[in-house]
């Protein structure tokens, strides 16, 4: 063997160890991040059961307990407690990732990017700037997923007519559960304030098919994200009901969570660096 050939041979096993090195590091740091922000909330575990958890509860005990018991209550729920109940299951589990997701995100973030700039503790640790930013995102995530898996206990005892929830597809289940848990942190870097109208725009309460006498309302929503965390849970939780094809909330799940991602990133990096 040549001199130049054993050099170039040992300048390769270097830059392996390097590059072995380097993301030893980076996995290390990541996950210390993340059990640093999970050993937080571990010591608020009820008020965050309670967070998460208080809306779907009011919702389903007011709509599906008490009003189908009720002369002249709400004609949706009275007329059909067992459909509209199984109706809204997917519809509340993707409330309950929006808004877990989005103030597991947004909250933390403006309160270190105050006036204290604790900000700055967690990007001197060794990772470039956009992992501190996915760290969140994913660390929203769990929380998400978290979240949502609240609500079928709830559905399964507190409406008056018992919800039909038929999990066949344990594929689809865990895969739209975690696109719509890391899509909702996505949306917890970009912005908060429309959340009231894209939830009610976002398919929670009724399927999208069930829009086909309003045309321009059908089309027009699905430029609205959380119409894919809606329908990708109905498909997955309640197939029986009518929903958009699972290859097309996959796909359109992928692009808002990658769209959403970037633009965020874009912007944190850019509070970051000011």
């Amino acid at each position: 063997m040549s001199s130049l050939e054993a050099g170039n041979r040992e300048q390769g096993i270097g830059n392996k160890d390097s590059a072995r090195f380097g993301s030893g590091i980076f996995l290390k740091s990541f996950l210390g991040l993340f059990l640093r922000d999970l050993r937080v909330l571990s010591r608020e575990i009820a008020p965050f059961m309670l967070r998460v958890g208080m809306q779907p509860l009011l919702f389903l005990f007011v709509f599906t307990f008490i009003l189908p018991r009720m002369a002249g209550g709400n004609p949706l729920a009275s007329g059909a407690g067992m459909n509209f109940g199984t109706i809204i299951l997917p519809g509340l589990m993707a409330v309950a990732i929006m808004f877990s997701g989005i103030a597991a995100v947004a909250l933390p973030l403006s309160s270190e990017f105050g006036i204290t700039r604790e900000i700055d503790d967690r990007v001197m640790c060794p990772l470039p700037l956009w992992a501190v930013a996915l760290e969140k995102v994913c660390f929203s995530a769990l929380q998400s997923m978290v979240a949502a898996l609240l609500v079928i206990p709830m559905a399964y005892y507190i409406p008056a007519v018992p919800v039909k929830a038929d999990i066949h597809n344990w594929f689809l289940f865990p895969l739209v559960l975690i696109l719509s848990s890391l899509l909702a942190g996505s949306l917890g870097l970009v912005f908060s304030i429309i959340v009231v109208p894209i939830t009610f725009l976002g398919c929670v309460y009724y399927p999208w098919a069930n829009l086909g006498k309003i045309p321009w309302l059908k089309y027009g929503v699905l430029f609205n994200p959380i119409v894919y965390m809606s329908e990708g849970l109905r498909a997955s939780v309640t197939p029986q009901i009518p929903h958009m094809p699972w290859w097309g909330i996959i796909i359109a799940l992928t692009f808002f969570t990658a769209a959403l991602g970037r633009w965020g990133l874009k912007g944190f990096l850019g509070r970051v660096l000011s």
